[in-house]
């Protein structure tokens, strides 16, 4: 098993440690009032755009900070290094959206004013298409990363080097 392939399972672990450690930044920030429903930021009503690509959930100026942000931070390691591949990206991608639903998640079960017995439509408005005992983003975003961990694993097929900003020798 190659290095990049035995990484993963820390690599999830830590990304999991890090969506923990959000949910209860947000639940801080948030309260009890979910989606920025209490703070002090704009707000786009729903309307067919928002359907398609947010989920049916208004669009706020604390989300627009805040998802470009958390991808920013995930490149950093790529910019850092100055390392950049299409299996990086990929693997990049797939934690980028397994952190969004385990940050979610967590704060639902860790957040006093919900936790697991409230994990339901009924009592969370703002997720608006559910499949089962979850939202859908969940069902989409877990099967689209895991593809992305899949092949962020394959063997690789370009002479690439993967370099940034040296150029290779």
């Amino acid at each position: 098993m190659t290095r990049f392939r035995w990484l993963l399972l820390p690599t999830i672990i830590w990304v999991l440690l890090l969506a923990y450690f959000l949910a209860n930044v947000e639940i801080q920030i948030e309260g009890a009032a979910g989606w920025a429903a209490d703070l002090p930021t704009w707000r786009i009503a729903p309307n067919w755009l928002l359907d398609i690509f947010w989920g049916g959930r208004p669009m706020t100026g604390y989300h627009a900070w805040m998802f470009p942000s958390i991808a920013l931070f995930f490149h950093f390691p790529l910019v850092f290094f100055g390392r950049w591949s299409w299996r990086l990206e990929a693997r990049l991608l797939g934690c980028i959206l397994m952190f969004w639903i385990a940050e979610d998640f967590f704060w639902f079960a860790l957040n006093p004013a919900f936790g697991l017995a409230r994990f339901s439509p009924a009592n969370i408005p703002w997720h608006v298409h559910w499949l089962g005992p979850a939202p859908t983003d969940y069902w989409v975003f877990l099967s689209v990363a895991a593809a992305l961990f899949w092949l962020s694993g394959a063997s690789k097929r370009s002479n690439s080097s993967g370099r940034l900003f040296i150029r290779p020798k």
